[in-house]
């Protein structure tokens, strides 16, 4: 990997600077938002379904929340993982004694469940250089052969992140090739915070536009319909807040980052299953937890958070004046479903399990509702919702939904 020493400091402009380097390399994804899905957002659960939660008995919050889909499933490569993959690559490129010290013969090496490893096969096959790539042996079949498919080199290893990091080292020590971690780097780090950057300059646009009409700035136009009128209590003129999924911490970190000095407020997504919601724990206790193994429906989400990511979600990089990332919450398998399947029958769009983990705390996580209800007030917030990737297959809808496959 890029050298930390010449790594760009971990701060909003230095994201807005990697954001134009990866310009002509990503689409600048479309924005979308749905009336029936906020009207559910912004509906109070019934008592029944408190029933065997911590808030049961309790009276239901009433947040008002109106929702922002930052639609990264249609990101190059079906993810977001493209931004901080090209990112690297670019800035790696631009290293002194790169070229010289045989670097587009010796190419780059990751450890990957998937899109990781689509992105960094896509931007080294731009950059004229081999990518070796290791993938868990459970890893889904179509992202398997998504990543053959641009031109690397597949090794496979066991699931957990130690098995992944022994064979890479393998690779590396065989090939000489160049470690891009798929999110413990602040090159990764900032590439991935240009989602987030793009979502509040979408949605602030959106709302100074007239209904239904489109951005005429980038590749991908904004597509939008309003819910309601903007709220006058907002501390900006375009979001309040945004969520994001959250594994290894590479597109929550830097979301947070994105959102420096603006007011919005970041928050991250965890699946429960199996001890996923390592961040939020980790936050809990105060410190990083370092191993997860889990098998959640969220298969991008099975990572802990990294060394760098953690230091801005705590803010405590050098750069961030003590702000991170506002908290962090989760959901179980069900609801996951839940929200998967409201994302494909009303918003019309076709996401991977872990895409719908942001959306799911917001419907079913609530102690998130009901902050929303006490920090928003009546006025409530404008929340960005990161939808990570698209990166499911048929089959794999099926197995999600063996219900559906039941009743045909």
């Amino acid at each position: 990997m890029a050298d930390l020493a010449t790594c760009l400091p971990l701060t909003r402009a230095s994201v807005v600077e990697a954001h134009n380097l990866i310009r002509p390399f990503i689409h600048r994804t479309p924005v979308l938002t749905n009336r029936t899905i906020d009207g559910i957002a912004s509906t109070p659960r019934t008592p029944e379904e408190l029933n065997g939660t911590p808030f049961e008995g309790a009276t239901p919050s009433n947040p008002k929340l109106r929702l922002w889909f930052k639609c990264e499933n249609l990101q190059r490569i079906g993810a977001f993982k493209a931004r901080g993959a090209f990112h690297a690559v670019e800035r790696l490129k631009r290293e002194p004694g790169w070229e010289a010290g045989g670097g587009f013969t010796k190419g780059v090496v990751t450890h990957s469940s998937g899109n990781h490893a689509q992105a960094l096969a896509l931007a080294a096959s731009t950059a004229g250089m081999p990518a070796h790539i290791v993938m868990p042996k459970i890893s889904a079949p179509p992202k398997v052969a998504a990543t053959k498919g641009y031109g690397a080199n597949v090794v496979f290893s066991g699931s957990t992140a130690a098995e992944r990091e022994a064979v890479a080292a393998e690779v590396i020590a065989s090939t000489g090739g160049r470690m891009v971690p798929p999110y413990d780097h602040p090159d990764i780090i900032l590439g991935q915070g240009t989602a987030g950057l793009e979502l509040q300059e979408q949605v602030a646009e959106a709302k100074t536009t007239t209904p239904n009409s489109k951005s005429k700035s980038g590749p991908t136009a904004l597509l939008y319909s309003p819910t309601t009128a903007p709220s006058s209590s907002s501390t900006n003129s375009g979001l309040d807040a945004i969520m994001t999924p959250c594994g290894g911490g590479g597109l929550l970190s830097g979301t947070v980052l994105s959102a420096q000095g603006t007011g919005i407020r970041v928050f991250g997504a965890e699946p429960s299953l199996d001890g996923a919601d390592d961040c939020a724990r980790g936050l809990a206790q105060g410190k990083r937890i370092e191993a997860v193994k889990s098998l959640t429906i969220a298969d991008g989400l099975r990572t802990p958070v990294g060394k760098h990511n953690w230091a801005v979600l705590t803010g405590e990089t050098p750069e961030s004046n003590g702000q991170g990332v506002h908290g962090v919450y989760a959901v179980g398998e069900d609801q996951i479903r839940a929200a998967l399947r409201l994302l494909l029958e009303r918003l019309k769009i076709v996401v991977e399990p872990s895409s719908a983990v942001p959306l799911a705390v917001v419907l079913y996580n609530e102690e998130f509702r009901r902050r929303v209800e006490a920090e928003a007030g009546p006025e409530g917030w404008d929340l960005g919702i990161v939808l990570s990737g698209g990166n499911v297959s048929l089959e794999g809808f099926a197995k999600l939904f063996p219900e559906a496959r039941e009743r045909t």
